[in-house]
Parts: C-alpha cells; structure tokens; sequence
C-alpha cells in the first residue's frame, strides 16, 4: 500500500519533508492546502504536488488523502491534528505537539477514538547517530550517567517571525530548546522530577533567550540553553562517571557524522553512517500505519517533553525551581 499525503499549509518547512516522501516507496504526495485556492495552486505548481486546496477542511475531508503533514504555528498544532485525526487522517506534527499536557492528552484521545497515528515530527531521533548515542550509554560506554548538556541557537533576523509571536506561542524553548531538553530525557530515559529556568524577555513579549536545568533520579541532571539572540550552536555533551560523548552535530546529523568518545587523556572518533535527516520520521509513520509498529516518538514521550517545558517556563516566571508535573 502506499500512503497518501497532504501537506496542511505552504509553511517553509515543508521544504525538508518533500525530498524524503518522493524518495520513500510508500509514501506519495498528492496534495497542498492553503487558506486561499490561488496560494495553494500555485504551491503545487512550484513543487509540482497534484492536488491543491483551498481550505484546511477540504483537505481533511477528502477520503484519498491517508497522512497530514501539520507544519502550521506551534499555537495551532494540537487544533489542526485533532481536527485531521477526528477526520480519520493519520498525522505528523511538527514540533512541539502541542503547548500545554491538556493539548497532548486531547491529541492522544482523539487518536485513540479515531484509530489513528499521530507522532511528533522530532526528525534527529530516527537518526542512526542518535540510536547508537543510546546505544553507548545504556551499554556502560562512559559508565554511570552522570550529566547532559545541550546548546541550540541562532540568529533570528526576521522581525515579523511566527516564532516570535506571543499570540502563536513562539519563544526559542518552543522552537529550539526541546531539542535539548528531548535529547536529554532521551538519553537518560526517564522524566526529569524538578526543574530550574531563567529567559530573557524581548520585545516581541517571548523568551529569546533561555537557560535551564533539570534534575532527574539517581543524581542526574541536565543543563541547557537557547535561543534566538546568537550566533548558530548545537552541540550536546554527555558525561558519565568513566568518560564522556561530546556530539557535535546532535540536531541535524548528516551522513557519515563523528561522535568523540573520551576516557581521560584517549579520545576516540566514532564514524556513524547516517541517512538524509528527515526521511527516518517518514519511514517510521509508514511503519507505524502499515505494519502496526509502535512510532519511536510515542505520544507519551511527547507529553513529557511538553510537561518538562510547561515546567521551565512556569520556573522562570516564579523565579524558583519547581516540580515536573
């Protein structure tokens, strides 16, 4: 069976998931949706998708279309997917799934009523470079885990940005700071219990800078930071009580990337042959729909990620170290 996508808006993104539908056998992208007709026809010229749509609802009611691709303002992500699976369409979401536990929970519930998939699109965790990560620390590579920290930032020179709109619930902790924050819960396998965040408030009313820690059981801890006021970083280090892993290239892992694995003064380069980046969430939802396999981002792991940032923003604006609930 090949799978039938729709892409619900001409959002800039779509640019990176086009390449891997074309290239996976069963996956097909038929159709665009706009808010008007004429945006959405000439989008599919553009990129010469079949079909176009002039309203987000035609789309969802057409019964040839099987997948949504939700690429819409984070404020809008949990709306558009209950809506695409209550219309029995299965969903990719892009990141965050939703702003707040209530949103994910709603998700979940209308998947489960609808007998659909919905997943977040967090396209670095079907890497093979994150799956070895993985791999090293529970295999003891570096010992007793000890501490994660990751770094995400850039620039952002476009004032009239969604992702610095209040109202569409932009901020650099939405938009890069759960990458970090995914990563470390991921590789420590388990929900942080406590929290501390500070942000810098801009002008536009959303964090632009933001800065946290999170302390999980067992005496573990995470440190991150992000934001859209410097210049571009990603990178995670993860320590363990006999050698660390320090990842240059966590977020965005091309082919052939390099981890370096340290005990004392020996530093090892590991080569890990990697695949196009965002074909891995493609294959994963064709999985998950099509032989039943559980999606490697499940819906509860992304209530975590939600539930640890709804966490840090609540910290920062009290000022205090506060439970993850």
């Amino acid at each position: 069976m090949t799978l039938h996508w729709g892409l619900l808006s001409t959002a800039r993104i779509n640019r990176a998931l086009i390449p891997p539908l074309r290239a996976s056998a069963r996956s097909e992208l038929v159709a665009v949706a706009s808010r008007s007709i004429e945006k959405a026809e000439a989008y599919a010229k553009q990129w010469n998708i079949p079909r176009a749509f002039g309203s987000y609802e035609a789309m969802l009611a057409d019964p040839d279309i099987d997948v949504i691709y939700n690429p819409l303002p984070n404020r809008l992500h949990a709306e558009w997917t209950i809506k695409a699976a209550q219309a029995g369409k299965h969903v990719l979401c892009e990141k965050p799934l939703a702003v707040t536990v209530d949103e994910v929970d709603a998700v979940r519930a209308a998947a489960e009523q609808a007998g659909v998939v919905v997943a977040e699109a967090f396209m670095y965790r079907h890497h093979p470079q994150t799956l070895k990560i993985k791999e090293l620390v529970d295999s003891g590579a570096i010992g007793r885990l000890r501490l994660v920290r990751g770094s995400f930032t850039f620039n952002l020179a476009r004032e009239a940005d969604v992702r610095l709109d209040p109202a569409l619930s932009g901020g650099s902790i939405w938009d890069v700071g759960c990458y970090p924050i995914g990563y470390a819960r991921f590789v420590v396998g388990a929900e942080p219990i406590e929290v501390f965040g500070w942000r810098v408030i801009g002008s536009t009313g959303v964090d632009e800078v933001f800065a946290g820690q999170m302390r999980f059981l067992s005496d573990v801890y995470a440190q991150f930071d992000c934001g859209f006021r410097a210049p571009y970083r990603a990178h995670v280090e993860i320590v363990g009580s006999e050698g660390t892993i320090s990842v240059p290239n966590p977020f965005k892992p091309g082919v052939d990337e390099q981890i370096h694995l340290t005990h004392d003064d020996d530093v090892q380069t590991v080569t890990i042959p990697g695949q196009e980046l965002y074909l891995g969430e493609v294959e994963d939802m064709a999985d998950a729909i099509l032989l039943g396999k559980a999606p490697r981002v499940s819906l509860t792991d992304s209530r975590g990620n939600v539930a640890s940032i709804a966490a840090l923003l609540r910290s920062a604006h009290e000022g205090r170290p506060v439970p993850v609930l």
